[in-house]
């Protein structure tokens, strides 16, 4: 299937690379499939691109690289949403907010993306948990506070 995306242009991805988020995403709940893209060059961020609207694309990572100290339970809702088996079926992403300089773009902590690896779904869940914030700024140290 052929998608037009915002930072690769026309790409063209199998069906098996998809992720479906049955909830969307907040803001977004109309987007339902998205894909994840590599970032040339960079093996720490990716692009998660909606499948049908080019113009909606997350620059996500992994939030555990940037902060030693995050940690947060997965509600009931979001097992059953994703059929949640054990920890290993899933992994975690944060939704980044880029800045000039560098050093000052943002991650999400409070809404992670949770990706269940064998249905291929995926929700962003809101932490009912003041220790993290929506805009974590990257550059701040990854040792624990």
């Amino acid at each position: 299937m052929n998608i037009q995306t915002k930072f690769h242009g026309q790409i063209d991805i199998q069906s098996d690379q998809l992720w479906s988020f049955p909830k969307g995403i907040p803001g977004f709940e109309g987007e339902k499939e998205f894909v994840l893209l590599p970032i040339e060059g960079n093996d720490i961020f990716q692009v998660l691109q909606s499948s049908n609207t080019p113009t909606v694309a997350f620059i996500v990572t992994n939030p555990y690289t940037l902060v030693a100290d995050y940690s947060f339970d997965i509600d009931e809702p979001t097992i059953e949403l994703l059929n949640i088996e054990k920890p290993e079926d899933i992994f975690v992403l944060g939704i980044l907010t880029l800045k000039q300089p560098f050093e000052s773009s943002t991650i999400n902590l409070q809404a992670p993306l949770i990706f269940q690896m064998n249905n291929r779904t995926a929700k962003q869940m809101i932490l009912n948990d003041n220790r993290f914030t929506t805009r974590h700024t990257i550059g701040q140290p990854k040792e624990a506070k």
